[in-house]
């Protein structure tokens, strides 16, 4: 293993807790779990709406271990899911927070994108915003 592949590995954690800490304070939230549940269903979300190169595409810009949170178990042959509609994409990310719902699910996924715009190449943002449904995209322009 190189030394900068080592120094990728050890820094990883790090890199995730600033993607989650942007969370925290983009929608004033102090639970950290809370966080790092929303930006892994809409990770998960965003990569099952996309097709398989744009999937390889955005998770090449990705930091290692977010990108691992995003293949985190990926069916290929599922993608892109159907139906694509944004009700169908707020109810996937919302699901998951059961009995403490989301209070603003289009907020919260905007506030996702967000940190997305922040740490991707403005290139690759705007390639994925473009590949996903069109009903979609005013949650990421």
């Amino acid at each position: 293993m190189t030394a900068h592949a080592l120094s990728s590995l050890r820094h990883s954690p790090q890199v995730v807790t600033e993607w989650i800490n942007l969370l925290c304070e983009d929608l004033d939230w102090n639970d950290q779990g809370r966080a790092y549940m929303l930006l892994r269903e809409v990770l998960h979300a965003v990569r099952d709406y996309l097709g398989v190169d744009e999937v390889a595409d955005l998770s090449a810009q990705l930091p290692l271990l977010v990108r691992g949170i995003y293949f985190d178990g990926w069916v290929p042959s599922r993608t892109p899911a159907r139906p694509r509609s944004k009700a169908d994409f707020l109810e996937r990310i919302s699901k998951p927070f059961g009995n403490t719902p989301l209070e603003d699910p289009e907020r919260a996924a905007a506030a996702v994108f967000d940190v997305l715009r922040q740490k991707i190449s403005e290139g690759e943002f705007e390639q994925v915003a473009h590949a996903m449904p069109k009903t979609l995209r005013d949650l990421w322009l």
